[in-house]
């Protein structure tokens, strides 16, 4: 039984490697778009208006920058929500996420963050009829010491 499975590994295994030998297979046909500009640009950008239907949760303290959870709810937005952009303003590239949403989605999103240092976090929702955005600051301490 584990010959049989060696040699499945095996033959699939070579053919995927002649497959991308022979370029049938590239890496630039399987990864998504990637917005080099605005994943490369130092600065903040448009966060439009602050607006309390826009609803923003993280943590107060972090204490590991490397896993700081965040997530943006704006379910409250009037209109079709068009994307949700999360900002963490402290950090060297300040833009750490965006989600395109397709009309019928839940606006909802959570992930996590690596942060450097202390700073605000912004949760900027784009609709056709604007750019709102909710705000709350993180407080990174090294090694959970509250410093």
């Amino acid at each position: 039984m584990k010959r049989r499975l060696f040699m499945k590994g095996t033959l699939a295994g070579s053919a995927i490697t002649a497959a991308l030998g022979a370029g049938l297979l590239a890496p630039r046909a399987v990864l998504a778009a990637w917005p080099e500009s605005a994943m490369t640009s130092k600065e903040i950008g448009d966060t439009g208006m602050a607006s309390a239907t826009v609803k923003i949760k993280a943590p107060e303290i972090a204490e590991n920058g490397a896993v700081v959870p965040v997530t943006v709810d704006a379910t409250g937005v009037d209109g079709i929500v068009e994307s949700i952009s999360i900002v963490a303003a402290a950090n060297g590239v300040p833009l750490a996420a965006t989600y395109n949403m397709k009309e019928g989605a839940i606006p909802f999103v959570s992930t996590r963050l690596k942060m450097g240092k202390t700073g605000d976090v912004y949760g900027v929702v784009k609709t056709a009829s604007g750019t709102v955005n909710a705000k709350t600051q993180v407080k990174v301490t090294i090694g959970g010491c509250g410093g």
